[in-house]
């Protein structure tokens, strides 16, 4: 949980604070550390602050409580370190009205303890001081706010794109500046985007996935080791808009107060853990459910790793060199994205589906199992390919089947193959070629798949996003099909030993001879359509350029 005493806005970089002409503070003594950062501003005059300081704080003081003896004494030492232990981050000692100037054993004090010391003009109140860690806080807290809200949008843009989910990670990596993977329920990476991440932070970023995995073994305790790591796993993460960048008390020792300069200065660079020497285990109690988030820092790459979906297996994997406000809100946004487009698209349930593949292998009809797979009495089929090159994976296809409205998903090579009721009329989708089948009853899917091929193969052809079969009464419906097959059988039978021949007789036909588009929408050559269309011609012993002929092959290639 993160740490209530901690206000929900971005901290102010004390180099922001000190660049601020209109204030004129000057740093006398302390580190210059550009890590220093102010939480909130608090005006005090006790001679003990401690009490009243919660971390992170700009002490302010007019010297008011310095007695006159202090220098002489531990006075100043004894000041210094309460607010050290007490987490403060600076201290801002006003000139003017009670000294001329800050007194030499404070200067000396807060260069033994490690604190800055502000020295405050006079011209300058405690109050603009305050006013102005304000403002750079809004204006840190609206930038944060205006990048969180691009890369909302630019995410969801690319969810909606052809290859969604490398899509997806590509963009999370250039937001964060690293790396962006997704690991399968078995633990394989199935897409990655961004820079690689040295040293040991890609094993150490596999391991934090098993963490958040559900149901998953741990690995074996010496399977590797996480030099420099330090790592925790939650169930929730800090809520979206609140800022990564504040202190959390859970991640600080014991001793002085979080928030401050003082904590970050007392916390050891490497604390290893003896009950876990590979870093980040997996939870071993079956009782206890796996956490939903785990983060993890490996030589300087801070790492994450956000389970996705319903327990499918599915996990988001980030690494990036820096960890700035909003980070945890955009991963947040793109893990709910691939949760969606990992996620099981049901157009009935998994056991439905699970039961029709059974009894369909064990000799049931299509039209028996159909009432498992929907609603739908009419079916279409859709056979889709990707524009461009590239072989769509299986997320791909499980992603085009969620626009398609079907978790009937079939990758077949370079052709994804989506059953569909015919009450979803398929839409063209950018990116994709589609042909779609008449609408058949289950008994027919067979012939439909067989129209949906040759619906996207035209399509291709003629450049048309989408394609669909589209049957009508014709002159052969004249004919008594069994005598039309026994006609096509005849007429066709020099070429039909030759595969190829038919379908390439045919293709060309349905594009009125044209060999660049056939080349096209075979995959092939053109120069192979030529030799094949001159094969056809000789062995069938005909004039391929006589429109009759051209007219009674037509009629025969329906009917085989």
């Amino acid at each position: 949980m993160p740490d209530s005493t901690v206000p929900p806005t971005p901290p102010v970089p004390l180099s922001a604070l000190l660049a601020r002409e209109d204030l004129a503070l000057r740093r006398i003594a302390g580190p210059d550390d550009p890590g220093t950062v102010v939480h909130w501003v608090h005006t005090s005059e006790m001679a003990d602050p401690y009490p009243y300081l919660l971390g992170g704080e700009l002490l302010l003081t007019a010297g008011v409580h310095i007695p006159e003896a202090a220098g002489s004494g531990t006075y100043f030492d004894d000041y210094v370190s309460r607010i050290v232990a007490a987490g403060g981050a600076a201290l801002g000692f006003g000139v003017a009205p009670v000294h001329d100037t800050v007194p030499r054993a404070l200067v000396a004090a807060c260069e033994r303890y490690g604190l800055p010391l502000l020295e405050v003009p006079p011209q300058t109140t405690f109050s603009g001081v305050a006013r102005a860690v304000w403002q750079l806080m809004a204006r840190a807290r609206l930038s944060e706010l205006r990048r969180v809200t691009e890369a909302q949008q630019s995410l969801a843009s690319a969810a909606s794109r052809p290859d969604p989910v490398p899509s997806v990670l590509r963009q999370l990596a250039q937001r964060l500046g690293g790396r962006a993977v997704l690991y399968g329920p078995e633990g394989a990476e199935i897409a990655g985007a961004g820079r690689e991440p040295g040293g040991e932070a890609h094993a150490a970023l596999a391991r934090l996935a098993e963490v958040v995995r559900p149901d998953r073994p741990a690995p074996p305790a010496g399977a590797a080791s996480q030099t420099g790591s330090a790592s925790r796993a939650h169930s929730t993460g800090p809520r979206p808009g609140e800022s990564e960048a504040a202190p959390s008390r859970s991640a600080l020792p014991a001793g002085p107060r979080p928030g401050g300069p003082a904590a970050a200065r007392s916390r050891p660079a490497h604390r290893p853990g003896p009950a876990s020497p590979a870093g980040p285990q997996p939870p071993t109690d079956p009782s206890r459910p796996a956490p939903t988030s785990a983060t993890d820092t490996v030589s300087g790459t801070h790492l994450a790793a956000y389970a996705l979906g319903a327990g499918h297996g599915f996990v988001l994997g980030v690494a990036a060199p820096g960890r700035a406000p909003g980070d945890h809100t955009i991963v947040s946004v793109a893990a709910v994205l691939l949760s969606l487009l990992t996620g099981e698209q049901q157009s009935g349930t998994g056991a439905a589906r699970s039961s029709a593949l059974v009894r369909l292998l064990l000799g049931a009809a299509p039209e028996d199992v159909a009432p498992l797979l929907g609603d739908g009495r009419r079916w279409v089929v859709v056979h889709a390919r990707p524009d461009g090159e590239g072989v769509p994976d299986a997320v791909a296809a499980s992603a085009l089947g969620a626009a398609l409205g079907s978790a009937l998903v079939d990758p077949a090579g370079d052709v994804v193959r989506v059953l569909v009721p015919a009450d979803r009329a398929p839409d063209p989708l950018p990116g994709w070629t589609l042909g779609v089948s008449a609408a058949v009853d289950p008994g027919d899917w067979p012939a439909a798949d067989t129209q949906a091929a040759r619906a996207l193969a035209r399509a291709r052809a003629t450049r048309a996003p989408l394609l669909r079969h589209g049957p009508r009464p014709a002159l052969a419906d004249l004919v008594p099909p069994g005598e039309a097959a026994a006609h096509a059988r005849t007429l066709l039978a020099p070429v039909t030993a030759h595969p190829a021949l038919p379908e390439t007789l045919r293709t060309w036909l349905s594009l009125h001879g044209s060999w660049d588009r056939t080349a096209v929408a075979l995959s092939v050559h053109r120069n192979t359509v030529r030799q094949r269309i001159a094969r056809c011609a000789t062995l069938l012993e005909t004039d391929l350029d006589d429109p009759d002929v051209r007219m009674e092959l037509w009629f025969a290639l329906r009917h085989i």
